[in-house]
């Protein structure tokens, strides 16, 4: 202790050997499932290294073709070994995509044509897809402004996909079913491959030429298969989530039947250019060796994950998925249920990241989404959730979703940041948590 340090200081290092204490429970109760999902890196990796063997990939396929990208043979293999990964017929893997939700996007407007109808069966979309599909905003180009139909169906109060009201829906001819993965900003779980099995089948019996589309992002490489392999027909997600390895500058993909990835590609581009056109700016490396990466970061956010639902539901704030249960994403969701003690939290997170550490994260509006968002995002790729964050929309009931982590003992010390800022607030009464 310095010799200038008081009773506040004294105060202090009692609150962090408190969290210090806390997360230390909480961590031998989750060792075996940190050992399971330490253990199936390696299944995971396999698949990964067995792709880059079947392409044969070497150092000439780091450089890209300049302009127009004609012919760049590594922007080729690099579409191969992620379709081989994804299960995928096919795949084009683009740093051209924004985000996630511009890939997502370009399938939609790539594959429906005015007049047909698509069908969210997950509930609302994620909020950034909203003005995609014309749900807000007016006058953007949204699907609605094309004159295509869209209808959703609400979950069931589980969470789950309402499958009879499914089965009422599919009396009507569906162009594409959109199927969000992750629970996003709702509190529901996550949708396991086995659910998408299931759910593909049941679409695709009795409508077989109905495209499958399932969103992808924060679910890769979380399971042993992924959704190609059981029935979707088009998946999307972000290259600054799971796939990139938190070393993908940028960029998007989008895999599946060889056609529909033709058609997000020519609304990428332009009709006529589809998939062969686009540079990779000599960044091709990069991609590659996050996908390498990506087995060992997504295992590390998962433990993160189960440690952050293991220490706040000890703290009685509801956790979705709780430590431990089986998990298709990422995302882990607590709820807070005050907005003070929210941004309280993202804070601390933002105080013990490796870059901007010194900011102070205050709600504000985001392009594409709903409400004001506060965001603890100090990482060396802007926005990227395959590196430790947190966001949460300020609105009742004030879920915080935390995501991604390079190595588990980030998460920790985020953690023991956290936690003592509640202590020290007040929002903790260790009369009731010991």
């Amino acid at each position: 202790m310095d010799s200038n340090s008081g009773d506040g200081a004294t105060d202090a290092a009692s609150a962090e050997q408190w969290a210090r204490a806390r997360i230390r429970q909480a961590k031998d109760r989750l060792r075996p499932m940190a050992e399971q999902r330490t253990a199936g890196v390696s299944v995971r990796l396999e698949k990964v290294l067995n792709a880059f063997a079947a392409e044969r990939v070497g150092t000439q396929h780091f450089a890209s073709v300049s302009g127009y990208g004609h012919g760049d043979q590594g922007r080729e293999v690099l579409d191969r070994v992620f379709a081989r990964v994804l299960g995928a017929e096919a795949a084009a893997v683009r740093l051209q995509f924004v985000s996630g939700t511009h890939a997502i996007a370009a399938a939609l407007f790539g594959v429906l044509r005015p007049g047909e109808r698509m069908l969210s069966i997950t509930g609302r979309p994620y909020d950034t897809l909203e003005e995609v599909i014309g749900l807000r905003g007016e006058g953007q180009g949204s699907l609605r402004d094309f004159g295509v139909q869209y209808e959703e169906l609400p979950l069931l109060d589980s969470g789950a996909v309402d499958e009879a009201a499914l089965d009422a829906a599919l009396e009507i001819p569906r162009r594409l079913v959109l199927m969000q993965r992750s629970c996003g900003y709702s509190w529901r779980p996550s949708l396991s491959i086995n659910t998408i099995e299931r759910l593909c089948e049941r679409i695709h019996q009795r409508q077989p030429d109905c495209v499958c589309f399932v969103d992808n992002c924060y679910g890769e490489l979380v399971e042993e298969r992924e959704p190609p392999e059981v029935g979707a027909d088009l998946v999307a997600g972000s290259l600054i989530k799971n796939l990139g390895g938190t070393i993908a500058p940028a960029g998007g993909y989008v895999a599946g039947r060889a056609s529909l990835v033709e058609q997000a590609c020519c609304r990428l581009t332009a009709p006529g250019i589809g998939s062969e056109g686009g540079s990779g700016f000599d960044l091709h490396r990069l991609l590659l060796q996050g996908l390498f990466l990506a087995p060992q970061m997504v295992a590390e956010a998962l433990i993160g994950a189960d440690l952050v639902a293991a220490v706040f539901a000890d703290l009685g704030y509801p956790v979705q998925p709780s430590a431990g249960e089986p998990r298709s994403d990422l995302i882990q969701a607590v709820q807070i249920g005050d907005p003070d003690a929210l941004k309280l939290i993202c804070r601390a997170f933002q105080g013990i990241s490796p870059i901007g550490s010194y900011l102070d994260p205050v709600p504000a509006p985001m392009p594409g989404y709903a409400s004001d968002l506060v965001m603890a995002g100090g990482t060396f790729i802007d926005g990227s959730t395959s590196e430790f964050s947190a966001d949460a929309p300020l609105r009742e009931p004030f879920n915080l979703y935390v995501q991604g982590g390079t190595h588990r003992a980030h998460v920790e010390l985020a953690l023991i940041r956290a936690l003592c800022a509640l202590l020290t607030a007040g929002w903790v009464d260790l009369a009731q948590t010991g």
